[in-house]
């Protein structure tokens, strides 16, 4: 029998900017609390913004002192009884990897969406390569659930 999925406080969120029209297309609240819910394994109140590259650059160097807009940032708070985040998505960075990637643009927003959500329960990619591999596999799982394709896959 499949888990319940947790309840879900969720804001969403987009910044003035050039071409926001497309992005919130891609991204229906209904489709994005699906996708987060997936990936929570407790209950959950979080805010998703989506914002250009200005802010992007911005809050990165502000927060991890690194000079550029990265495609997701998470600010986890709390993880436990209640996850407790932001999560920001910046638009530019999204679009351009997808195309890079040969990937929809939903399809990147699902994943980043995940990994971010991943990464406010606690999970890392940056301390081992042992643990970037659960991450991975992990993210994977859920996206397949969603019916996505592996991420990591090249294609």
């Amino acid at each position: 029998m499949p888990r319940a999925l947790p309840p879900l406080a969720l804001s969403l969120q987009f910044a003035r900017f050039e071409g926001v029209e497309l992005h919130r297309a891609v991204l229906p609240r209904h489709a994005v609390t699906r996708w987060l819910r997936h990936a929570l394994m407790r209950p959950a109140e979080l805010t998703v913004r989506v914002v250009d590259a200005e802010e992007g650059r911005t809050l990165n160097r502000s927060w991890r002192r690194k000079d550029y807009a990265t495609n997701v940032l998470t600010f986890d708070y709390q993880s436990e009884p209640v996850v407790l985040a932001d999560l920001v998505l910046c638009a530019p960075v999204v679009a351009r990897e997808a195309a890079e990637q040969g990937k929809t643009l939903q399809a990147h927003y699902a994943h980043l969406l995940v990994h971010g959500a991943l990464h406010a329960q606690g999970w890392d990619h940056e301390r081992s390569e042992a643990e970037a591999e659960a991450m991975e596999a992990r993210e994977v799982e859920i996206l397949a659930r969603l019916g996505f394709a592996n991420p990591y896959q090249v294609l």
